[in-house]
């Protein structure tokens, strides 16, 4: 063939009408062509078309993104079910929303994803993240109007449009003055002696943190020069995931030495979660999970709050949420306490969306949280939120410094008052839905038809809650309380030692969770005791109910 009638026969490939064998192919191919205005997104998949590759563009064609945990999340590249131009143009901030009482809010944001990926938060009237039914309505309004407008690529509006307003300045300063709500100890905090490291992870949370603690009465944290400013590559971490611990907290860990700081501050890129570090006398540093920090918040907020009535102030309608794969160390608080502890299905979505109602119904809510070290104090964001939460726990930390008690010390005293909690989360990997589906499915036929599983390994299960389906074991009717959610898979098993573990899907990557906690009492202190109950139960939780080896499950790896 010659080099003119190669070139011929690629040209008719690119033109419509296609013949891939797959009519629904043909039109998203002829679609995807005729609406990308991109030249480097419409290039992928005009290769793909000439190279035949078409189990490729079927995968990137056929199917759309769909709201998860936190919203629309992909990698980016080519195709309806990535994050690209043509699919935000599709697609129409907790905070600003309310303020400016606007009808909904957009953020295009990964948060913690890696660099490939792009993802897309959308915010209701209320403040809060969309829940259902909103978030399928949205999905079917893409799905009508599927055609971008004709002024859709015409950036130029940014800057012309008579309806542009940039209401940035006046929103930070109304946000910093709502953070004088949950500050305590002003003057005690311009007097500490201690130093605090931050890092924002290539993100965002920079300057916000900086304002954070001049309004808390702070000196400025020490940043970390490399990763203070945004950069879309992350090029000082594999992951910018502070979730992760130490593997991606070297630079800041390292400064802290230097500047002899004794606790790191990091919030993600989009800043809505907050890591914390803290060095021990042997010079180790400990780097919190979520579940303990929540401990500590939780504490900290309602003594703080007790401080601040009277001697007899009323516990009735003070409220602490969280999410029901994360500790359940706030509900032991509440019962000891007195006040009211609710859970929510997982995604912040779910705790502002109660947090809203609790507040119309005269309610006061003090603090929420998720694992995945995602907190929010007070009610000012409907949202979790790094840059409070950083601020918080640096008052918090300079106010038990008074004390000479680090919040180390301060968590086990929690612990010996509201009882132990140990717990783990992790997860393993796997890209075949069908397998994921698989191993759901033989969990509710386990032993015969419809019946989850009495034991795993050695120990004995007393209640299983399946919120895929809508079951739940401890209930008279034995239906779940929390809604159902059957575009996931999670189910909870509480064991007869004290024990709660929960394995669901995520909502926006390919992994399968597991989440273990150990609830004792606070009679109950042997924690070497503890942590090897817990770490034979989520053997026997990998090894019978996972089964990874069988199922090409691939184990966490940062």
């Amino acid at each position: 063939m010659t080099e003119n009638a190669e070139g011929d026969l690629n040209s008719n490939l690119l033109h419509a009408p296609y013949h891939t064998g797959d009519p629904q192919l043909d039109t998203a191919i002829e679609q995807w062509l005729r609406w990308d205005k991109n030249p480097k997104t419409k290039e992928q998949i005009e290769n793909l078309l000439r190279n035949g590759m078409n189990k490729e563009l079927r995968d990137r064609l056929c199917c759309r993104m769909t709201f998860g945990t936190a919203g629309l999340r992909s990698a980016m590249g080519a195709g309806f079910c990535y994050i690209n131009d043509l699919t935000v143009i599709q697609s129409t901030q907790p905070y600003a929303v309310q303020e400016l009482k606007a009808v909904a809010g957009v953020m295009i944001t990964a948060s913690h994803n890696r660099k490939e990926d792009n993802g897309y938060k959308v915010y209701w009237e209320n403040g809060a993240q969309i829940t259902s039914p909103h978030d399928k309505e949205i999905l079917k309004c893409i799905e009508e109007c599927v055609e971008p407008w004709n002024g859709s690529w015409n950036d130029n509006l940014v800057d012309t449009s008579p309806l542009k307003r940039d209401p940035l300045q006046d929103i930070c300063r109304r946000y910093m003055d709502d953070l004088k709500k949950i500050c305590f100890y002003r003057e005690l905090n311009s007097k500490t002696t201690l130093k605090f490291v931050h890092t924002s992870f290539h993100g965002v949370g920079h300057d916000y943190v900086q304002l954070a603690f001049q309004v808390f009465g702070f000196k400025p944290p020490i940043p970390v020069p490399e990763q203070k400013d945004p950069d879309p590559d992350f090029s000082t971490v594999k992951c910018p995931n502070p979730e992760e611990g130490e593997s991606v907290l070297e630079l800041s860990l390292r400064l802290a030495e230097k500047e002899n700081a004794r606790i790191v501050l990091a919030t993600d890129p989009d800043a809505d979660r907050l890591a914390v570090a803290e060095l021990q006398e042997n010079g180790v540093w400990k780097v919190f999970t979520g579940n303990e920090l929540a401990a500590l918040f939780g504490w900290w907020m309602f003594d703080c709050w007790k401080k601040s009535k009277s001697r007899n102030a009323d516990v009735n309608n003070i409220y602490m949420l969280a999410t029901t794969v994360s500790s359940k160390i706030l509900k032991a608080i509440a019962l000891k306490e007195g006040f009211h502890f609710e859970e929510t299905l997982p995604g912040f979505k779910w705790i502002g969306s109660r947090i809203k109602d609790l507040l119309e119904n005269g309610k006061e809510v003090l603090f929420s949280f998720e694992e995945s070290i995602g907190f929010l104090c007070g009610t000012s964001v409907l949202d979790k939120d790094g840059v409070s939460a950083a601020v918080v726990v640096a008052e918090m930390a300079s106010y038990l410094e008074t004390m000479n008690i680090t919040l180390k010390q301060q968590l086990i005293n929690v612990y010996e008052k509201y009882g132990y909690h140990i717990s783990k989360t992790s997860y393993f990997l796997c890209y075949d839905p069908t397998t994921i589906k698989s191993i759901f499915e033989r969990l509710r036929n386990f032993d015969s038809p419809k019946e989850y599983p009495k034991f795993c390994g050695a120990f004995a299960i007393l209640h299983v809650r399946d919120i895929t389906t809508g079951y739940d074991s401890s209930q008279p009717n034995k239906k779940s309380v929390l809604p159902v959610s059957k575009s996931s898979q999670m189910i909870t098993f509480t064991f007869q030692n004290g024990c709660v573990a929960t394995l669901r899907t995520s909502g926006t990557e390919p992994k399968i969770k597991y989440y273990a906690e150990m609830c004792a009492s606070p009679d109950q202190s042997d924690t070497a005791l503890l942590e090897e109950e817990l770490k034979k139960l989520i053997d026997a939780l990998i090894e019978n109910f996972l089964e990874p080896s069988k199922n090409g499950l691939t184990w966490r790896s940062v």
